[in-house]
């Protein structure tokens, strides 16, 4: 397969580490799954009021870009900047506590819990602010409506739509600057999940970051503002998605064409 590198030059990023930089900075990390490498100097970034797009075919190092950034697993190099602070080598709690919340494919929600119980437990790095709990349910229940006429019911009851909802939500009871989510259309309709673009767009318009994995590429190129293409745990090429919706080297290298 061959791809062009990069139609926006992607490298390091010091100069915006003391205040007015992207909001996330990811510089040059490798990552290895014992003696496999699955990231080769994976570089991108995220800006304040931005949706990113990271796509690729399944195996190019999606979600492990994604756990790294969340601290679930740990860079054996490189470096990985929220708003200029160091958060590579934290353990993925101190990282929430940062300002980085993720939702992972499968969504991991507790099904035997109400909406409300769920929401709850993702409020748990802030549970020292009591007070704010009702507040903060409150003001992202306001992305959700339909979440608020079922906030009693349990969640493993909800549809599948209604359950990534739920899912989106608790990720935002931890009041993160970025919002991760890894597969948002997982077995889910093209309606709901445009429904549930819709719904990012506002959260990105609200002041929280979005940066977000999806096989659906031409709807997440539709939703997002730039785009990151990984290809065997590199990226490979990466610009407005706009521009990329129409780049015949995004073809070749998401359906693996020559």
């Amino acid at each position: 397969m061959t791809v062009t590198v990069d139609v926006h030059p992607i490298g390091m990023v010091d100069q915006h580490h003391r205040g007015g930089g992207p909001l996330l900075s990811v510089e040059q990390i490798d990552v290895f799954y014992g003696a496999v490498q699955a990231l080769r100097k994976v570089s991108l970034q995220v800006d304040r009021g931005e949706m990113v797009a990271l796509i690729g075919a399944n195996g190019a190092g999606k979600t492990t870009t994604l756990r790294a950034i969340s601290g679930l697993v740990g860079p054996r190099s490189g470096r990985i900047y929220l708003d200029g602070e160091p958060i590579h080598g934290r353990p993925a709690y101190r990282v929430v506590k940062s300002g980085v919340a993720l939702l992972p494919e499968g969504r991991d929600l507790f099904p035997a819990m109400s909406v409300v119980e769920n929401l709850k437990l993702g409020h748990w790095v802030r549970r020292k602010d009591k007070t704010g709990l009702t507040e903060r349910i409150d003001k992202v229940m306001e992305f959700f409506p339909r979440l608020r006429e079922r906030a009693g019911q349990v969640a493993g009851t909800l549809s599948g739509g209604e359950q990534q909802m739920l899912g989106v939500a608790r990720a935002l009871m931890s009041e993160p600057r970025l919002l991760i989510v890894d597969e948002l259309s997982l077995g889910l309709a093209p309606l709901v999940v445009a429904q549930l673009f819709e719904i990012l767009a506002q959260v990105r318009d609200s002041g929280t970051a979005v940066l977000i994995v999806e096989q659906f590429v031409h709807m997440a190129l539709a939703n997002s503002d730039r785009a990151y293409l990984l290809a065997r745990g590199q990226i490979v090429l990466s610009g407005k998605s706009s521009e990329l919706a129409n780049d015949p080297e995004v073809a070749k290298a998401y359906l693996g064409a020559s």
